[in-house]
């Protein structure tokens, strides 16, 4: 299991970065182009409630691998808060696994840990 993460500001980067997850394990979208790989993708929201045009291309072109999605976005824009992961995971048929303000805070960070090493363990099962 991987994560694939597109990072326009460089919120969804940094929230990895402080997850301290092995780094062969944290993928940028921009180096990679063909997933043959269960991969969990962390995305922000842009505009007023959008998948990033990255995203959407590269989804197009690799979401039979996909297994979950996180998004970040700023609470500010009320509904629209993180809403990526909502239109992904309802396009996809994958679970939103959570969303983070910004770059997230301990907590998040901790419950993504937890998240990924259940999801890890059960990929090898």
């Amino acid at each position: 299991m991987k994560i694939i993460y597109f990072s326009l500001t460089g919120n969804c980067r940094r929230f990895l970065f402080f997850c301290k997850l092995d780094e062969e394990d944290v993928i940028s979208m921009t180096d990679v182009d063909i997933v043959d790989y269960d991969y969990i993708l962390v995305t922000p929201t842009v505009g007023f409630g959008e998948v990033p045009k990255e995203v959407t291309n590269f989804l197009n072109k690799n979401s039979k691998y996909l297994r979950g999605v996180v998004s970040s976005g700023n609470r500010n824009w009320g509904a629209n808060f993180a809403i990526a992961g909502d239109i992904i995971s309802k396009e996809y048929n994958i679970p939103l696994l959570m969303k983070i303000e910004l770059l997230g805070n301990k907590s998040d960070i901790e419950k993504f840990k937890k998240i990924y090493e259940e999801m890890k363990i059960n990929d090898k099962i």
